[in-house]
């Protein structure tokens, strides 16, 4: 298993990987330009993912960090319970998309093997495929509370350069990201892709990833999108205490966040932002 892509101390610096130049012509005023020019578009395959031989999901993603996506996906999936338990992951390139293949501790394929899902994953969409309703909810408990409280200006700061460290949302305009900040508000690492589930399952695989440089409860993540229910439950299943949404949070996603110990903050946009749950941690 090869590490992921990263830069040494902050792991926001990486090209604009997952993009495509196509000729587009352009309309000002109702007027088409003179000549076409070339536009870039985010790339947006079919990833599927095997477990020990065996077919389990397949889900449309941007085609970078694709390793941190398979290992945040079978993380916060409950798949594997650490790094540990990933044995070997190789992603290959075929003309219909790629392949995930990974190798997982076998104590884990047997409990996968029973509660095997069908997923047949959609960009935006977590829960596309799931057999049953008891397949939604997770059975997680609670996070532990931050190791500091958040400090407001933590969350304003890193609101502030959230879209400096998105190359490809400012190559394209059509991904999500997923941040991980720490206490002071500096970003340290970024992962972006066209869904946003996706994103923050790549997030998560980096932390895993780096589990001993990395402490979850020191720090925040930081979403662009809106805070749904499974967003959050992912975060928690992460051991992540406090979650950040450019937009708002439904109301099943409050809900998840009250019963699992997340401070749930949205609306958080130039010098305002919305505490909807566990206000306790905050500064």
């Amino acid at each position: 298993m090869q590490a992921p892509h990263s830069v040494p101390g902050r792991d926001t610096e990486h090209s604009a990987e997952g993009a495509i130049s196509c000729m587009v012509r352009r309309y000002r005023n109702g007027m088409a330009d003179m000549a076409p020019e070339s536009d870039l578009l985010a790339c947006e395959v079919p990833l599927a993912l095997e477990y020990n031989g065996i077919s389990h999901a397949t889900v449309l993603a941007t085609p970078c960090d694709l390793e941190d996506l398979a290992l945040g996906f079978s993380y916060t999936e409950g798949i594997i319970r650490s790094a540990a338990d990933l044995h070997d992951l190789e992603i290959t390139a075929t003309e219909q998309g790629h392949i995930a293949q990974l190798k997982i501790a076998s104590a884990c394929f047997s409990q996968l093997k029973q509660r095997r899902r069908t997923l047949a994953g959609r960009t935006g969409c977590g829960l596309c495929g799931l057999e049953s309703l008891d397949d939604v909810v997770r059975p997680l408990p609670p996070v532990t509370a931050p190791r500091e409280p958040i400090t407001p200006s933590a969350i304003l700061r890193a609101m502030r350069t959230l879209a400096d460290v998105q190359p490809l949302h400012r190559e394209t305009g059509a991904t999500h990201a997923a941040a991980w900040a720490d206490l002071s508000g500096d970003i340290l690492q970024v992962r972006e892709d066209v869904g946003r589930h996706n994103a923050l399952d790549k997030l998560i695989g980096a932390l895993v990833h780096r589990r001993r440089q990395q402490d979850t409860r020191a720090g925040f993540v930081l979403i662009s999108s809106r805070a749904s229910f499974e967003m959050v439950q992912k975060a928690a299943a992460a051991g992540i205490s406090t979650v950040v949404a450019v937009s708002a949070p439904t109301h099943y996603a409050v809900q998840t966040a009250q019963r699992l110990g997340v401070m749930l903050i949205g609306f958080a946009r130039q010098r305002d932002f919305t505490v909807y749950t566990h206000p306790q941690h905050m500064a």
